[in-house]
């Protein structure tokens, strides 16, 4: 399919990516083991299937779909990524790229991508694009950050994420992610829904904001509780922010 996404965003978060390569790959919500495992495990794919992971980052949900016996292809837009996943999966197959690029074929038994769906300038042409390069019967499989379903109370959420980094575009609700999933004519669908936290400073620090640390620190303490983002004040004034994520899993027909 064309290239739906813009250029410049493209460039932009590349860049932004290629910058903070060593953070996100050491970032708590990125590595934990538990979390990862719970991924494999809701994927429920048998060992050797093949899989796309969309927006591979430095390899590490490629790492444990291949520890799980499976063969992965990786595509991300960050060269300085795609250098770290080879070094972690030396087994996988990576590419530096858009998701989009024609040398990017299929079939592909299952497509997954983590925190990715909130960077991407369509985001119903990202599943699109994914559901064209699985074979039927495949699987794709999204987990993301979520928004609170009150409109008024994601719009405050997705201000603040573009405050802490530019090439954020939204966080979705679980109901939203779901119905781009049948959209886009997946079925059989399920959702998981897990809660996490995130330390401020160190989430703020591997960003690239368009704002001053204190005032995004300052808008979350006094901000509303939404429900999956909610600040607070813990012991050595470090802040807290409590997270809700989404895995959901489809079948192509």
């Amino acid at each position: 399919m064309t290239n739906p996404s813009n250029p410049d965003h493209d460039k932009n978060l590349a860049n932004a990516f290629d910058g903070q390569a060593g953070r996100f790959e050491k970032a708590p919500v990125q590595t934990d083991p538990v979390a990862l495992a719970r991924l494999v495990k809701f994927a429920d794919l048998p060992p050797g299937s093949r899989i796309l992971d969309a927006g591979c980052g430095p390899g590490l949900v490629s790492r444990v779909f291949i520890d799980a016996g499976n063969h992965v292809t990786g595509v991300d837009l960050s060269a300085t990524m795609i250098e770290r996943a080879r070094i972690r999966c030396p087994e996988g197959d990576f590419h530096q790229g858009s998701l989009y690029d024609d040398s990017l074929t299929g079939p592909f038994d299952a497509s997954v991508s983590r925190y990715v769906l909130h960077h991407v300038a369509d985001p119903r042409s990202f599943l699109k694009r994914q559901f064209e390069l699985i074979r039927p019967g495949g699987l794709l499989i999204l987990s993301d950050h979520l928004a609170d379903p009150d409109p008024t109370l994601a719009k405050w959420h997705n201000e603040i994420e573009v405050l802490r980094d530019r090439t954020h575009t939204a966080n979705l609700s679980g109901g939203d992610i779901v119905d781009l999933f049948a959209a886009t004519g997946l079925e059989y669908l399920s959702m998981m829904e897990e809660q996490f936290t995130l330390d401020f400073d160190e989430w703020f620090d591997r960003g690239t904001p368009l704002a001053p640390k204190a005032e995004v620190r300052d808008r979350i303490i006094n901000g509303p509780a939404t429900r999956g983002f909610a600040g607070r004040v813990i012991e050595g004034g470090r802040v807290e922010i409590f997270c809700r994520r989404v895995v959901v899993r489809g079948v192509k027909p």
